[in-house]
């Protein structure tokens, strides 16, 4: 008998709702697509960190295309974001003024770096 009554009070129930109404809403302004700047677009890294020397404060970096002294990077990690220009760099324990591709070269940094940082080109 209880099962009967609460199906009845749903019967009802729904008969007392009103019904849904078939009107169309406006649709939604689409925003404009945003533009791409030089900031925005995705850099690839020319290098990374494979050791880091705390007490002397050289990264050890393996990079993935040339580099030269002088020129600006940009170390980005977990933990890591800060931008510095190369002034000092040495292959096995010699100064040297460029890395070649696939060259793992030693560089003075001014702020700690990490295992697995990426290097980018800064502008």
């Amino acid at each position: 008998m209880r099962k009967l009554i609460s199906r009845v009070k749903k019967l009802i129930s729904r008969k007392s709702r009103p019904a849904k109404s078939k009107v169309k809403t406006k649709a939604k302004a689409k925003k404009p697509a945003a533009k791409k700047t030089a900031t925005a677009k995705k850099l690839k890294p020319i290098g990374v960190v494979t050791h880091y020397y705390g007490d002397i404060s050289v990264a050890v970096i393996k990079f993935k295309q040339a580099f030269k002294k002088g020129e600006k990077v940009h170390f980005k990690g977990a933990t890591t974001d800060f931008k510095e220009k190369i002034k000092s760099m040495q292959y096995e324990h010699k100064p040297v003024e460029a890395a070649k591709k696939g060259q793992e070269v030693g560089i003075k940094v001014g702020d700690k770096v990490r295992e697995g940082d990426d290097v980018y080109e800064a502008e």
